[in-house]
């Protein structure tokens, strides 16, 4: 189905899920969801698969003045990646797009404290690592978490998300091991064309999902 409509990341994490079945019960894969919307998502994947959840923090860095419009991403571990037709369309000089990925930078560190604190993340050295976000517009912070994660020494990567252009996911399963993928809409412009509630995901959703999921729990409340 090419233009599924999901009521909420949940629900779309468990329409992900019967996609991955070939993951179910592996005892390498390990569940990253991209902070913050991407951990509804991965705690349901997560849970069908029988599979750890970790987080794993990336942060858009906007266009100064039009913050939605990605020119790069930063992503765990430092990783940056650069939107070069966006920087060159726009004559963004490098020391501009130098001053927004710092500030990017300090808000990705605020989120790795508040959400790992002092916990050490699970190791991923020979794994497989899932990455899975909420749904892929330009893939600009996937690519990022895609660079990131790599650095961690997994065996393979794989991104699974239940929205994405196709173009997109052609794009990754060039740098990736495998993309998943429920749905690809013809005319994605924004991810939440896909959902119905598309409500913004908090720290506190994030962490009570991040709890559940260590504690074995179904329904977390927040």
């Amino acid at each position: 189905m090419r233009d599924q409509v999901f009521a909420d990341r949940r629900d779309a994490g468990r329409a992900l899920a019967r996609e991955l079945g070939d993951y179910r019960e592996r005892e390498d894969v390990v569940v990253l969801g991209l902070a913050r919307g991407g951990v509804p998502v991965a705690f349901e994947v997560a849970r069908a698969l029988d599979a750890p959840l970790e987080v794993f923090t990336v942060r858009k860095i906007g266009v100064p003045g039009q913050e939605e419009l990605a020119m790069g991403a930063i992503a765990t571990g430092g990783a940056v990646v650069m939107n070069y037709e966006v920087v060159d369309q726009l004559g963004i000089a490098p020391a501009r797009f130098d001053l927004a990925a710092e500030r990017a930078t300090v808000e990705l560190e605020r989120r790795e404290q508040a959400y790992r604190g002092d916990r050490s993340p699970i190791d991923l050295d020979g794994k497989t690592a899932m990455l899975v976000d909420d749904g892929l517009a330009t893939g600009m912070t996937m690519r990022a978490s895609v660079r990131a994660v790599r650095e961690l020494g997994p065996e393979h990567v794989v991104v699974a998300v239940p929205t994405a252009p196709a173009s997109v996911c052609r794009e990754l399963g060039a740098i990736v091991d495998d993309v998943v993928c429920v749905t690809q809409p013809t005319h994605l412009m924004a991810v939440g064309q896909s959902y119905r509630d598309f409500s913004q995901t908090s720290d506190d959703e994030v962490h009570a999902l991040l709890a559940a999921a260590e504690a074995g729990q179904d329904d977390p409340a927040f």
